[in-house]
């Protein structure tokens, strides 16, 4: 009975043993993510390299007959295509990379960019414009393919290390596209002595930002040619073997055609030249693999996120430059640039230092119910700093205060979508479509980024213009929403410790 007990005990050590080994971080393997990242930075650049010019392009296409009035509608047009072009083809795109291999699907992202972006750049009317803005959405879903991506050159030790960087990222994209837009068109009006002496600049004042922004796509195209490997395991299990039939010197024998299929499960040679697909990742493989509670539940919460934090990003700038008696803050666009340039370096530094860390000691799921009622903050600042502004005549300290609350707050944001992606990796079935799964919540998220910024900006119009609720309507309804997502947040699955380590 002591003896059994013994051995207990030193089973018992020894697993505690493995746990504690198992709980320290795999290095990230960077060569390759860095590929991955370089691909993700491209959305968001080429999405918003056109908001400074896009207005002006417009009109300059003759497709509003001289009435100004006209223009936001067709600019708005432009910029909604691009994210519903996404949303339509984002779950294509997964498939594909489920049947044909991750690399080819992240390649053609970038490639496509290109084109697309100098197609852009080099038009004079309106409907090329929108052709080639719907392009670079299609061109730009494959976004799920690079978080699957990602998922798979990661374990359940470091994933949230690599998840971490990916909102700073689109931080560092949806900031430095606008810069390359307002900086780079005209040019040569703004450098009559060197550009300007250029004839298609003076005839395409717009053409410079868009060939810099497909230039960086093209850039991405290149590293991630020369950098990205394939991770689909029926097609590295497929190069495996052909590998080995290549170099082996002796005829396969029948005993080794018996051998093989246990080492390479994904396949079973049918003749010594051509190996058959059997493969793992046919199990699984159709939609009703994601039609489970755990990932259905996921997916809503990703919907609500994607909404929300949208409209929190058109509702930012349209408040802050809103005169104060209409309950902004009367802000010009030169002190709003510096507000969110500033927020993004520094929200940039917590996203890469800390967010991984509270991943690993708090889980994806815990991570994410904190830091996704964050909004709740964001939206509850616009009406107290709407108070404090008319109060005061314009932006004193107390607004200034109310302001850095509001953006530490929009932090937490960012922490949970990369907490929600961890979730949406560990949720996956085993062997499942995981490019599928993916594509499916970036079309889901995409879907809501194309309505989103209509359904705020109207609602805030409405709001003003009726003075529902002292003009802060819009405010009250989307905190309503906020709290409705909080809820969400706590039916999300929990993933059991097994599981983790295994992924």
């Amino acid at each position: 009975m002591a003896e059994s007990e013994s051995i207990q005990t030193e089973c018992d050590t020894v697993l505690q043993n493995n746990d504690d080994v198992q709980e320290k971080p795999t290095p990230l393997p960077m060569l390759q993510l860095f590929s991955v990242f370089l691909i993700q930075v491209a959305e968001p650049v080429t999405a918003t390299v056109i908001y400074p010019f896009i207005n002006q392009f417009v009109r300059e296409t003759g497709i509003t007959g001289g009435d100004e009035k006209k223009t936001g509608y067709y600019a708005g047009l432009i910029e909604s295509a691009f994210f519903f072009a996404e949303s339509l083809t984002v779950v294509f795109w997964g498939h594909l990379s489920d049947q044909y291999g991750r690399r080819p699907v992240l390649l053609l992202g970038p490639l496509g960019l290109t084109f697309s972006m100098f197609w852009f750049g080099m038009s004079t009317t309106f409907w090329p414009l929108m052709i080639s803005r719907c392009f670079q959405g299609v061109f730009n879903g494959n976004i799920g393919t690079c978080l699957m991506f990602a998922s798979k050159l990661t374990d359940s030790t470091n994933r949230g290390d690599a998840y971490a960087y990916m909102p700073m990222l689109w931080s560092f994209g949806t900031t430095s596209g606008p810069i390359i837009g307002g900086l780079l068109s005209n040019a040569a009006q703004r450098w009559p002595n060197t550009l300007g002496r250029i004839p298609y600049l003076q005839a395409h004042p717009y053409f410079l930002p868009c060939a810099v922004a497909g230039l960086l796509a093209f850039v991405t195209f290149a590293i991630a040619f020369l950098g990205l490997k394939e991770t689909l395991p029926s097609i590295v299990a497929r190069e495996k073997l052909e590998k080995r039939i290549r170099t082996s010197s002796d005829e396969i024998t029948e005993e080794s055609r018996l051998l093989q299929p246990e080492e390479y499960p994904c396949y079973t040679v049918a003749s010594s030249e051509s190996p058959t697909l059997i493969g793992n990742d046919s199990r699984d493989s159709g939609y009703r693999a994601i039609l489970t509670r755990p990932l259905l539940m996921t997916l809503t919460n990703h919907m609500f996120l994607t909404f929300l934090d949208m409209c929190h990003a058109v509702l930012l700038p349209l408040m802050y430059s809103t005169s104060i008696p209409l309950g902004g803050l009367g802000l010009d666009p030169f002190h709003i640039g510096a507000t969110l340039g500033a927020y993004g370096c520094i929200n940039s530094f917590v996203q890469m230092n800390f967010l991984g860390r509270l991943i690993r000691k708090f889980g994806a799921r815990r991570m994410y119910i904190f830091a996704s009622p964050a909004i709740a903050g964001c939206f509850a600042m616009y009406p107290i700093m709407s108070f404090f502004a008319r109060r005061a005549g314009g932006v004193d300290a107390i607004v200034i205060a109310c302001i850095v609350v509001q953006l530490t707050c929009h932090m937490g944001i960012y922490m949970a979508y990369g907490s929600l992606q961890v979730v949406l990796v560990e949720n996956v079935p085993e062997n499942g479509p995981m490019g599928t799964v993916n594509g499916v919540a970036q079309m889901l998220g995409s879907g809501m980024r194309s309505i989103a910024p209509t359904f705020a900006s109207s609602l805030f119009s409405i709001s003003l213009q009726r003075g529902f609720a002292g003009g802060n309507m819009v405010y009250y309804i989307l905190l309503a929403m906020t709290f409705v997502a909080s809820r969400l947040s706590i039916l999300l699955p929990k993933q059991n410790n097994a599981k983790r380590r295994s992924t």
